[in-house]
Formats: C-alpha cells, structure tokens, sequence
C-alpha cells in the first residue's frame, strides 16, 4: 500500500507513526524539530488514516508490511522509527522482526501486552458517525455534535483533525471509520515475538496514564534488552502533546547517545 506521507530535512532516515485516530499532520511541529538535527524525517499516515488508502483488513500484520514497504520504497537505511500507541506497536513488532532495517527505536506510552476492549475508543467512532455531513456546514457544528459523547475537549480537538473540508460547504472524514470499527478489538493485540531487538530503544510514558505500567517492564526487558524508560509526571496517553518540551528533549538526548 502506497502510504501518504510528510517528510522534512535531510540526513539520516527518522519515521514517526501515529496513534488510532492520529495524523501525520498531528507530529509535523515534533518532525520539524527533529529534522533541524541532521534528520530526514518521514511522517506517514497509516491505513486507513488521513490521506493513506481504505482497506477492510486492518491489523498489525498490514500495518508492519506497509511500514516495510515505506522503507523499501524509499530505501531508507537504518531508520529510526518512533510510534506512539498504535504506531508504538507497529514500531515494537518491526524492530523485532527486521532489526536488520532499523538503527534506533522510540517508544511512546504503550507496552507489548494485550490490552482490554476500551470503551472511549467505541464512543469516538459513534461521535463521529452521528454527524450527518448533509446537515452539519461548520466545524463549530461538528464539534457540537460530537460533544454529546465527546466531554473531553481535548480529545475532541484531536477528532476534529480528521475533519476534511471537501468544497465551500461540506465536510468529511478522512478516517475509514466503518474499516476501524470493523477492526477494532484487533487494535489491542499484544505482540508475541521471541527474538530480542539488541540495538538501542526509548520509551516514554505518562505518569498519568495507564497503558505502561510496572508490570509491563519485565517483559520490555526481555524484548528491548537495551532500552531506557522515563516517565513524564502528570502526563497522560497523549504525552508529546502535553510535555512537548521534556518530550522533545528526552528524545533529542537519546538520538546524540
């Protein structure tokens, strides 16, 4: 699957994947940053996500192969790869199973385990097939409609960016939602794979949030033997956005190691 992508600066190969619900455009301000360090960054937008192609079969089997093919199509050499939650994963079980293709990894607040059903991930699709783009012309009207199961502001914010104006008084979504919702449960699998990936990893978490928790390290050890873990107090799921700064330099360290 031919991805669509950003990319900003030259130098050695960085590729940034979002999370369930993300878009490139949510990392461009990140991937600028970074590119100013002597990095070709790449943000793509995965399946079924922002611009990228719709398809039925949505997994992390497809994600890592369309992660595979980006990288043969554009010959990068010993990426970095840096995923946040859903893009966390995919970036876990690439660098597990090419560790040849990838010089560094970057983990952002999700672990290997599987995860349960969660039920705000079910109550984003329904906001967002409750508006009825025949009846709603302004995003104010589109926030309002998705506010009634949305309470959260900044979560709806972040929805919102998927909203795509498609001529002078009409909307769409860019997201697939009926390939998502389909797929959903499989957005939680955990990642079972019995190679170690020995080159060096990163992995932020929020000290508000509870997709790594303690008991999720022994077996990041076992998987990322030469990894290093921070935690950013009082952040939640969405740490890069609610620290960028420590964010930025948590991993602007780790690069020039």
């Amino acid at each position: 699957m031919q991805l669509f992508y950003r990319k900003f600066g030259q130098g050695k190969p960085l590729i940034i994947l979002h999370g369930l619900f993300g878009i490139s455009d949510n990392w461009v301000s990140f991937g600028k940053k970074i590119a100013h360090l002597g990095y070709e960054v790449f943000i793509p937008d995965q399946r079924n996500h922002g611009q990228s192609p719709h398809s039925p079969v949505f997994n992390y089997l497809a994600l890592v192969d369309d992660l595979f093919e980006f990288i043969d199509e554009h010959e990068l050499d010993d990426a970095v790869i840096l995923g946040h939650s859903m893009g966390g994963k995919v970036a876990m079980r690439f660098a597990l199973e090419n560790p040849d293709y990838v010089s560094k990894m970057i983990v952002v607040d999700i672990s290997m385990r599987a995860y349960a059903a969660r039920p705000h991930h079910k109550n984003i699709i329904k906001a967002m097939k409750n508006v009825d783009f025949k009846k709603v012309h302004s995003r104010k009207g589109v926030e309002e409609i998705l506010a009634k199961d949305i309470s959260d502001q900044k979560i709806r914010l972040f929805v919102m960016k998927n909203l795509h104006r498609i001529n002078q008084t009409d909307f769409q979504w860019r997201l697939y939602i009926d390939g998502i919702w389909d797929n959903l449960d499989l957005m939680f699998d955990g990642i079972n794979v019995d190679e170690a990936f020995l080159k060096s990893s990163l992995f932020i978490r929020g000290g508000a949030s509870d997709y790594i928790l303690e008991e999720d390290i022994p077996a990041i050890d076992k998987a990322f033997p030469q990894n290093k873990l921070f935690t950013i107090p009082n952040a939640t799921h969405w740490v890069h956005a609610e620290a960028p700064d420590l964010f930025y330099q948590y991993v602007r360290s780790f690069l020039g190691e």
